[in-house]
């Protein structure tokens, strides 16, 4: 991870939407930067993922749950 890289969310996930705007509005792609773009997208979301899990184990240990459910796969009520 780059020595400018912080372990905030908010600011890995302002930083992958800034590099998302920037390829974007790119008409043509700058290539000699695009892996860098990337390398440093990609480095902002494995922090953001880390975040995340550690909330949700936090929450499902504070609520008592031993793991987080899969909201997606539970069958709607009728």
């Amino acid at each position: 991870m780059a020595s400018d890289q912080t372990e905030s969310y908010a600011e890995n996930y302002a930083r992958i939407k800034e590099i998302a705007a920037q390829l974007r509005d790119q008409q043509e792609p700058d290539i000699d930067q695009l892996v860098p773009m990337v390398e440093q997208a990609n480095a902002a979301y494995r922090v953001c993922k880390t975040r995340l899990d550690a909330v949700k184990k936090a929450l499902a240990e504070m609520l008592g749950n031993d793991e987080p459910k899969d909201r997606s796969a539970e069958p709607e009520a009728s």
